[in-house]
């Protein structure tokens, strides 16, 4: 290994070492164990809340009406695209998508049109200027965006891929780097995980399988919200036991999954249409896993010591996940929440889960089988709505679990994965959900009947 400067390691530990406390790190604030960039989240969006509704509207229609002459404006060569034509210049149903979500944001805004729209149980829910999930991905976006740099530029990700590849990769078929994005996911926030994710595919680390995997396996629900959803169903005394039914579950899912279709299917390939050889994981003669990985990371430190180019992408990145994403999650997210708040659609396809769940011998398995599939509009209707109708304690374990388990929900993750370039579709998605929910099931239930 050859020596390196003190300058070059102080690059490599201490950004490292802030980004791991920032997005990794739960600390006690306020009586919660929050990760700080989430506290920062929350602090920005504290000051911004009078306007911060008012601001998502404006983006929305940024997005769409910049989308639309971008869409019908003169076309460029892709080596030839600037910053603002890939951040505008998208398809014809992502333009329209773009378009979708400026209308339900406008309609919600200022209450016009079908209540059905913009009610506090749909894009009221999503545009609430203190707790709507639009509101506050605009805050968390403007710390992730500039400060995801901290774990990607520095080093963090080429250290410990190279030393975790020999657990990623037999187990989940990952690179070892993965495993930053999967500990940001579950000690942080999903949706940390699925813009971290993004990032790295969009730069050639990740090809589109593992990028597919990545995202839907790992990108789980922060412990907080966990701990709202088990307290909803007034099981709050259960943490533990639901948290490590959680974890267990968890870790059979990302064991199964990569193996089976859709994520099976999924091409080794990069961005750029280069196939995925095993070279990228090999050690050199004369290191081994940790030397390697501390000369990848110490080069990769060396080659990012402009503090002003780190800021200047990091405000690109901010746009990019404004742009891309935020209308996504409103259009998704309002539709999938209307069918589920003013419609039977999912008591309808939730039916076939009634005999599945008498079956595992879940208590009340026809009040239970629909929520089984609500949790696909967003993540907390399952416990909300089975806090209001079922009684028994196994089947309100059950249902917790499980909604946080099937980590698909368009209301954030599922949408967040749209908007992004991670190569996953609409019917994809349905389809991992519906898998993460049938697999899981057995799993949550002989650990149920043993709880109560």
């Amino acid at each position: 290994m050859q020596k390196k400067s003190a300058s070059t390691w102080t690059w490599f530990l201490i950004p490292s070492i802030i980004g791991v406390f920032l997005f990794m790190v739960p600390i006690k604030y306020e009586g919660d164990w929050i990760v700080p960039i989430a506290i920062l989240a929350n602090w920005l969006a504290g000051i911004v809340t009078p306007i911060i509704m008012w601001v998502a509207v404006a983006i929305l229609v940024i997005a769409a009406l910049g989308s639309v002459i971008m869409l019908f404006g003169p076309k460029k060569e892709p080596d030839k695209r600037g910053f603002w034509h890939n951040l505008f210049g998208v398809s014809l149903f992502w333009t329209v998508v773009r378009m979708i979500g400026a209308v339900f944001a406008i309609m919600t805004a200022f209450r016009l049109g079908p209540e059905a729209i913009w009610s506090e149980n749909t894009g009221g829910l999503l545009l609430d200027p203190a707790e709507g999930l639009v509101t506050f991905l605009f805050t968390i976006f403007v710390f992730a965006g500039l400060l995801l740099p901290l774990l990607m530029n520095f080093g963090l990700l080429e250290f410990f891929g190279t030393m975790m590849v020999k657990i990623m990769r037999p187990l989940f078929k990952l690179p070892g780097r993965s495993s930053i994005d999967a500990l940001a996911s579950w000690v942080g926030d999903g949706t940390i995980g699925v813009l971290l994710t993004d990032k790295q595919y969009q730069e050639g680390h990740y090809t589109k399988k593992e990028s597919a995997i990545i995202a839907t396996t790992f990108s789980v629900v922060s412990i907080t919200f966990s701990i709202v959803i088990i307290d909803t169903v007034g099981l709050a005394k259960y943490f533990l036991p639901f948290y490590g039914t959680v974890i267990v579950t968890g870790l059979a899912l990302a064991l199964i999954m990569p193996r089976i279709y859709p994520l099976s299917r999924k091409k080794q390939e990069y961005v750029d249409g280069r196939a995925f050889t095993g070279e990228e994981e090999k050690v050199p003669a004369g290191y081994n896993s940790f030397s390697h990985g501390l000369e990848n990371a110490l080069t990769k430190a060396h080659a990012n010591r402009n503090i002003g180019k780190m800021f200047k992408d990091g405000l690109k990145n901010v746009l990019d996940m404004w742009v891309g994403v935020i209308p996504v999650v409103m259009a998704f997210g309002t539709v999938a929440l209307i069918l589920a708040e003013y419609t039977s659609f999912f008591q309808i396809i939730g039916k076939p889960f009634e005999p599945y769940l008498a079956l595992l011998q879940i208590p009340e398995a026809a009040e239970a089988a629909p929520l089984m599939i609500v949790g696909f509009a967003d993540m907390f209707l399952p416990s909300i709505l089975a806090a209001g109708t079922v009684a028994s304690e196994i089947t309100l374990f059950t249902v917790a679990v499980i909604s946080v388990v099937q980590l698909i929900y368009m209301s954030e993750v599922g949408g967040l994965i749209l908007g992004s370039k991670i190569p996953v579709n609409f019917f994809e998605l349905f389809v991992i959900f519906l898998l993460r929910t049938i697999i899981a099931l057995p799993i949550v239930s002989l650990i149920a009947h043993m709880l109560f």
